[in-house]
Parts: C-alpha cells; sequence; structure tokens
C-alpha cells in the first residue's frame, strides 16, 4: 500500500483530502507543520507521496520544499503536491520552481486532488 503523508496546520484541510483521497486506498499520515512532517520522515517514516500546504507556522511548505529536495529531509525524489490557498502566480512559480511535482489550489477540487496523486504515483512506478 501506497503511503501518503499530509502536512496542513489546520485539521479540517487534513480530513477533507483524507475523505477526497479514500478511493485511492492510500496509508495516510499527517503533520501539523513542516517541522513535524520532516521530523517523522527523518525518523524512518517514508512516504510515496507529500500533500503539502505552504501557509504553516514553524516551518511553511516553501522551507520544506528546499529541505527535501537539497536531501536533507529524506527522499529529494519524493513527489510533493502542494495544496494551498497561495494561488498568485508568483506563489505557484516559486513552489514549483523549489521542486513541487504539482499545484493544486484551495478550495479543493476532488478531482483535481486524486487526479494529482495518480500522476505522481504513476510517474514514481514507471
Amino acid at each position: 500500500m501506497k503511503k501518503c503523508i499530509i502536512v496542513d496546520d489546520v485539521a479540517l484541510n487534513i480530513v477533507l483530502a483524507q475523505k477526497m483521497l479514500t478511493s485511492l486506498k492510500l496509508d495516510m499520515s499527517k503533520a501539523v507543520n513542516g517541522q513535524q512532517a520532516c521530523d517523522m520522515i527523518r525518523n524512518g517514516y517514508e512516504p510515496d507521496v507529500m500533500i503539502l500546504d505552504l501557509m504553516m507556522p514553524i516551518m511553511d511548505g516553501f522551507q520544506v520544499l528546499e529541505e527535501i529536495r537539497s536531501g536533507k529531509c529524506g527522499n529529494k525524489d519524493l513527489p510533493i503536491i502542494i495544496l494551498s490557498a497561495l494561488n498568485r502566480e508568483e506563489d505557484v512559480n516559486r513552489a514549483m520552481s523549489l521542486g513541487a511535482n504539482d499545484f493544486v489550489t484551495k478550495p479543493i477540487i476532488m478531482n483535481r486532488l486524486i487526479t494529482a496523486v495518480k500522476n505522481v504515483l504513476g510517474e514514481q512506478e514507471s
């Protein structure tokens, strides 16, 4: 079973994303900020995909992207989908330039999120 970690400081957003992705039969974990997510990964948790909010306390999503892509936090090739209300062009461009695999805006459209997760997991398997 593929493992997915959802990183968001708003509990409702985590619950919504988990419910939307139920059909994919993923083993779901959660973290309430980027630091907690990186700590989990450094302590041996190996997700197959990360769904990452950008606006969080302690360590934001941009910092998590930098940590992972630089190899300081687990697999630097981990597929990362940004799920954020930040949807200005410069925010999307910054996240993509830091190595995000996809960017889904809030409010969440279920089919868009499912498609993004299927796409990155498919890329990883091939």
